[in-house]
């Protein structure tokens, strides 16, 4: 069902567009947003394709691709909408944050509303089985559609929902066979991370870092359990987990659990905020950025370590009772 509900949130889309024709992007804006600067972005490398100032309630982007790109827009940091640029007019609904007009966005409102209405089947079903078969018949529309467009954004993400389930032998065994899927930036920084994480998985060894004059190594190691907990102030998994933790750390500090929370993707001034908001009483590390998740090959947050006192991963990735069972096994003695 999780597959079911992420695809209902997809742009997805059919490649098409003359390249000879230009583009035009229309995004209808509040009035808070005159005078600001709008920004497409290219959604997959980050880069910005276009700029232009928030005019009479619009934000009006004109030019022309020689190929579809996932693109979004963003105005003061926050995402207004996600759509193919292609050539064409394009218009974005601010409320539904989807776009119409051109033959690519179309489709791909087509393609989420067929999601839609698997996801129905499967709430209106009764059993077990017949849940199971609405969510065989998903795959099978998603990995034909996937088949059918691998070489166009619409096989692009399709693929890129499914690629963070892969191991890293997997999604590089599927590459050396669609070797077009590599033009991708997200494709070949998703295979480094899934290496990076295998080389940080449990039975391994964790990996220091240093951030600001903190060390990982400043905590780990040092002959008791440390729980490390990634997170971030805007995360709202991340602040549930919160009391999850509180409790572990409440019932076997005194048997030698230790606590380190690492505050990454989110400014300093926020993280400190929420730790004052939450009651958090362990140690910090703020301001970390990018820098952990990219050692541990974290593509989301929470994620929670526990390490052994030699310094040996000894869970990762548990959230809620699998996380409290995972610390009992080696505390709870």
């Amino acid at each position: 069902m999780k597959q079911i509900i992420l695809a209902a949130a997809f742009a997805i889309a059919a490649f098409g567009a003359n390249a000879s024709d230009p583009y035009k992007v229309t995004l209808p804006t509040t009035p808070d947003d005159e005078g600001a600067m709008a920004y497409l972005i290219n959604s997959d490398n980050g880069e910005k394709i276009d700029s232009v100032l928030v005019a009479d309630g619009e934000a009006k982007f004109r030019g022309a691709v020689e190929e579809p790109v996932l693109a979004r827009i963003i105005i003061d940091d926050a995402r207004r909408g996600q759509l193919i640029l292609e050539n064409g007019s394009i218009v974005l609904d601010p409320k539904r944050r989807i776009a119409f007009g051109s033959p690519l966005n179309d489709l791909m409102n087509e393609i989420n509303d067929s999601s839609a209405i698997i996801a129905a089947d499967y709430d209106k079903a009764a059993a077990d089985a017949e849940r199971q078969a609405v969510i065989d018949r998903y795959n099978a529309f998603m990995q034909r559609k996937m088949q059918e467009n691998i070489d166009n954004p619409v096989g692009y993400v399709i693929f890129m929902d499914q690629a963070y389930e892969l191991s890293a032998p997997e999604l590089q065994a599927y590459l050396d066979k669609v070797p077009s899927l590599r033009k991708y930036t997200r494709v070949t920084k998703l295979l480094e991370m899934l290496k990076t994480k295998e080389a940080t998985s449990v039975g391994k060894h964790y990996l220091d870092f240093e951030i600001n004059g903190k060390k990982l190594s400043d905590y780990a190691g040092k002959g008791k359990y440390l729980l490390v907990d990634f997170w971030a102030s805007w995360c709202g998994p991340c602040r549930r987990q919160i009391p999850v933790i509180k409790g572990l750390y409440d019932k076997y500090k005194d048997k030698g659990l230790e606590v380190l929370g690492v505050a990454v993707w989110d400014k300093a001034d926020d993280t400190h905020r929420a730790i004052t908001e939450e009651g958090i009483t362990w140690p910090c590390i703020i301001d970390a950025g990018t820098v952990p998740t990219d050692l541990y090959g974290i593509s989301g947050i929470p994620c929670i370590l526990l390490i052994g006192p030699d310094g040996t991963i000894l869970s990762r990735d548990r959230q809620g009772d699998e996380l409290v069972a995972d610390v009992d096994k080696y505390l709870a003695r």
